[in-house]
């Protein structure tokens, strides 16, 4: 098997991944935060270091900032609906997952106004369109830092910038970024960053959450037991728990806190200098096969480590299963959950073909890639 769909989960897990969350099932069986006896305190240690490990990773000072949740998509929901109120304006992109079209989608049913900034292949965000885009209600900007589809990375400190020049606060989904880019938010205009613990973290699945910067308040999107202020009705009002209702994926979060310390320990220069020249190797060798189309920025500098691709004119899901089929290689076809970024590329009835390696991938299985790319284009056109 050849593996590249690391753009929708990493594969394979350090070890270090699979040692914390075994330790966590062995040692550590109580509630995090739901007790005073021994067991639940050794799990709410594991938790809290996790916190102070992603903290560290995104330029917090205080690890209270970091909020877990089970995805990004959960993330994402928690700070748009808890930013967002009837009347408010809030400015996106052409590129964006579902994972924000759908909720401000709905909250547009609610009165919040959007605006969706309009781009082209070679050219996904139209900075000037951006700037005559603000009126007086708006809220907020919300943007991935990269395509999942194309991997176009896009220019997150002009669009910060921008944004705070308005007093708006900027919202920014790296779902296909944490863990593979610096983000420092001691260095970004960036007040809200959604992460999942799965893709470039390489953490487990039912991970993930927020990194909010000090100053940005969010109602919570759901209420309940948090373990702290049990004797009152209200929610608390302090972070991490007003936005953490219920049990906690203890299991889940040890694990991500295994990861975060074997990527600090590998270095995220390294790791992301390995996987762009994967992907540099990629992209050179599909531009040599006739019929091929790749997608996206064709300088590695200035994307994430995805190539995408077509076929001539053959549906993606096609080639992929002949791909999975007679070649071992998992990749990602479709829509992958992102139509308005196909909508801008005219691959709305075809989609694409993903090919996203991690630095687990070797530079011979990319070569093997290739070739069965070139021999189905032979076989099939």
């Amino acid at each position: 098997m050849i593996y590249l769909d690391n753009a929708a989960t990493t594969w394979p897990k350090p070890p270090e991944v699979v040692q914390a969350m075994n330790n966590f099932m062995i040692h550590n069986g109580g509630n995090p935060g739901r007790g005073t006896h021994a067991a639940s305190i050794q799990a709410a240690h594991v938790i809290f270091d996790t916190r102070v490990e992603l903290a560290e990773l995104f330029g917090l000072k205080d690890p209270s900032r970091i909020v877990f949740t089970n995805n990004t998509t959960y993330a994402l929901n928690q700070a748009l609906f808890g930013l967002l109120n009837p009347g408010d304006h809030v400015i996106t992109s052409s590129l964006e997952h579902n994972a924000v079209a759908r909720p401000l989608k709905a909250l547009a049913k609610y009165g919040v106004s959007v605006t969706e900034v309009s781009g082209e292949p070679g050219d996904e965000f139209n900075l000037e369109e951006y700037r005559q885009s603000f009126q007086e209600n708006t809220k907020c900007v919300v943007t991935l830092h990269a395509s999942n589809v194309t991997g176009t990375i896009l220019p997150i400190e002009e669009i910060g910038n921008i944004a705070w020049e308005h007093g708006v606060k900027y919202l920014v989904d790296v779902a296909q970024t944490a863990g593979v880019f610096d983000l420092d938010l001691k260095n970004l205009p960036v007040d809200i960053l959604t992460f999942p613990g799965h893709k470039g973290l390489l953490g487990p699945q039912g991970t993930g959450g927020l990194a909010i910067r000090k100053g940005v308040q969010l109602k919570p999107l759901i209420y309940g037991g948090t373990g702290s202020l049990s004797e009152s009705e209200d929610q608390p009002d302090f972070l991490p728990d007003q936005l953490e209702s219920g049990t906690l994926n203890g299991v889940g979060i040890a694990g991500l806190g295994g990861s975060v310390r074997y990527l600090r320990s590998v270095g995220i220069d390294e790791r992301r200098e390995s996987e762009l020249e994967l992907c540099r190797q990629l992209i050179d060798g599909l531009c040599g096969i006739k019929g091929v189309k790749i997608y996206g920025e064709k300088n590695v500098l200035k994307r994430a480590p995805i190539v995408s691709f077509n076929i001539g004119s053959l549906d993606s899901m096609f080639v992929a299963d002949r791909l999975d089929q007679y070649y071992g290689i998992r990749c990602r076809a479709g829509m992958h959950c992102a139509p308005h970024a196909h909508r801008m590329l005219g691959t709305m009835d075809q989609g694409v073909i993903r090919f996203s390696p991690s630095h687990y991938t070797k530079s011979t299985e990319i070569a093997d890639a290739i070739y069965a790319v070139s021999q189905l284009a032979k076989e099939l056109l």
